[in-house]
């Protein structure tokens, strides 16, 4: 398992056009992903699952890659949140 933690700074935060994006990076691997923020879990292959976190600017989440290409897909959603 591998995992990161970040503080979102898109101006609208994790709506649409942006959960779309993370969910196509997410697709391309086997592992798992998981979306956390506080007390609320979603699944990072579902647009519907991610939208119904509510992720706003300044929010904190955590990403939970688990499976044979972890790293990877952790490395490539890193890079989602770091150069939006």
């Amino acid at each position: 398992m591998k995992k990161f933690n970040t503080v979102v700074h898109m101006p609208l935060g994790l709506h649409a056009r942006p959960a779309n994006r993370l969910i196509k990076t997410a697709l391309q691997f086997k592992s798992s992903i998981q979306i956390i923020k506080g007390d609320k879990e979603a699944d990072g292959k579902r647009l519907l699952s991610v939208m119904a976190l509510g992720v706003k600017q300044g929010d904190e989440i955590t990403v939970i890659a688990e499976g044979v290409d972890e790293a990877e897909a952790i490395h490539a959603i890193r890079k989602l949140f770091y150069d939006n």
